[in-house]
């Protein structure tokens, strides 16, 4: 695999549109690492309120989510980011992902049922076929 398809940095491949539950997977231990997931999918992925009192928790929230979005964004292929483009958060960009890649489309299903009777169709005819062979 060539270095353009690999995250800057990261050595995590770009997201594209088959390698998601690897990719999630990968991100999210890198984000763990690197102390971001909190507000990705951790106990603080909700902003905190703007006042007096959350000032300093406000200003934490801020900028680990701004590095949390940052690594999301450079980690995947230029054909999806127009999906995470309006995302306000890092949470929220990985709970789109989320849908876009975990959506029930009965369509990609069916297609994924027909692949895999032809698949078994496949080695069940080779089977025969050295049966036929070695008889």
């Amino acid at each position: 695999m060539d270095s353009s398809s690999r995250s800057a940095g990261l050595g995590i491949e770009l997201l594209n549109q088959s390698n998601y539950k690897m990719w999630k997977s990968c991100m999210e231990s890198y984000l763990v690492g690197e102390e971001l997931w909190t507000v990705v999918g951790g106990k603080d992925k909700d902003k905190p309120e703007d006042n007096e009192e959350n000032a300093e928790a406000l200003k934490k929230w801020i900028t680990t989510n701004a590095k949390a979005e940052f690594v999301r964004k450079k980690s995947i292929s230029p054909a999806l980011f127009e999906h995470i483009i309006k995302c306000s958060s890092a949470n929220d960009i990985w709970e789109t992902l989320n849908r876009l890649f975990n959506k029930k489309d009965i369509g990609r299903l069916q297609a994924l049922e027909n692949e895999l009777a032809n698949t078994t169709q496949g080695i069940s005819s080779t089977t025969n076929g050295w049966d036929v062979l070695f008889k």
